[in-house]
């Protein structure tokens, strides 16, 4: 199987961007075991609309199957899938994904919130596949914005918003017939810990709990710029809220402890701000959390802090919560550790949804 560069993986996601034409060098081959006339379209792709971040993703569509990561490698049988196209309520076309079992009943539904580096149709993918063939339906969307949604790329003017947007697309899963009498549960991942736990905030009562992976709940001051740099870029993103110009170390070398697997991006400046305002937000209100929540973070991340995770685990007001720390595990536990890291905090996950479902299953 070839290995594939970790810029093919970052553009295969669409969530992330291509290198300018101008700037796109004619050689030498960067990619493994990619066409050259795909590198050279990719090189020179402009992915900050979703026509051009379609256009690719169809053309990485095969090349995804032959990435070198275990998260593509794993065979699942009997796993159906479905993507769709749906304008919501404010008139954005949303890009949604679901996985589910094809041969037996659904344990459970589980609502995925990604990554601000995510897209339904990369790494998640994978996650959900594994998901699913434990008996799971597994719904996740790209917000906004990100992979194949509406919007321009990475740009979220209200992170509000963007939580509302995904509690109506959500609302929706859950009040197809089909789903209705299932329980429920929340998933999100760095920046989706956030939405999730935002949604939680709207919807005390509607989930029966909540998967958080590195949540996003405060970022570590590795990351975060000095005070006075702050304030120079609040005042900048009210002049230009759509530049990428955020100073900030390599998210990547920071994220990743596998660094073949790696992704990175430089989010813009009201993007920027929404998510630190709204880490703050929910630093302040851990002692509201009242679901049954399971916590997972690697000790050594340095995007989210692990140690409000820690906070989280002490401070949330429910009495069914679980906290595993990972030892020497970098910010993208899921995506970015040894396989075998992967697949332990995978298998946590399932261990902890089946024990969360069995008593919640309605009878036939």
């Amino acid at each position: 199987m070839p290995h594939v560069n970790a810029k093919v993986s970052a553009v295969a996601a669409t969530g992330m961007s291509a290198v300018p034409a101008a700037a796109a060098p004619p050689s030498p081959r960067r990619w493994e075991g990619v066409d050259p006339a795909l590198e050279r379209m990719v090189l020179r792709a402009c992915l900050d609309q979703a026509p051009e971040r379609r256009r690719v993703r169809e053309a990485f569509k095969d090349v995804q199957l032959s990435i070198d990561h275990c998260l593509f490698k794993a065979q699942y049988s009997d796993i159906g899938t479905k993507e769709s196209y749906e304008r919501n309520s404010r008139g954005v076309e949303i890009f949604s994904k679901c996985w589910f079992p094809e041969n037996h009943r659904m344990k459970a539904i589980v609502c995925l919130c990604h990554g601000y580096g995510d897209t339904c149709t990369f790494f998640l993918d994978g996650i959900a596949r594994k998901i699913a063939s434990a008996g799971y339906g597994v719904f996740a969307l790209d917000y906004p914005g990100f992979g194949l949604s509406e919007g321009l790329h990475g740009y979220i003017p209200s992170f509000d918003t963007l939580v509302d947007d995904v509690a109506e697309h959500f609302a929706k899963i859950k009040g197809n017939p089909e789903y209705r009498d299932l329980p429920s549960f929340l998933f999100g991942q760095s920046m989706g810990g956030a939405v999730a736990l935002k949604i939680h905030f709207k919807q005390p009562k509607d989930w029966n709990g909540a998967i958080l992976v590195a949540p996003m709940c405060k970022i570590s001051d590795d990351v975060v710029p000095a005070w006075p740099v702050q304030q120079v870029l609040i005042f900048m993103a009210k002049l230009l809220p759509k530049e990428k110009l955020v100073p900030q170390k390599d998210l990547a070398e920071l994220a990743f402890r596998e660094k073949e697997k790696q992704e990175q991006d430089k989010p813009r400046l009201r993007t920027a701000l929404e998510m630190l305002r709204t880490t703050q937000e929910i630093e302040s209100r851990l002692e509201e959390v009242s679901l049954p929540i399971i916590i997972l973070h690697g000790e050594a991340d340095l995007v989210t802090d692990p140690g409000v995770s820690k906070d989280l685990y002490e401070k949330a007001k429910t009495s069914d919560k679980t906290l595993r720390l990972y030892k020497d595990a970098y910010h993208a536990i899921l995506e970015g550790e040894p396989d075998e890291g992967i697949f332990k905090v995978l298998d946590d996950i399932i261990s902890w949804l089946d024990q969360h479902s069995a008593n919640e299953i309605p009878s036939s």
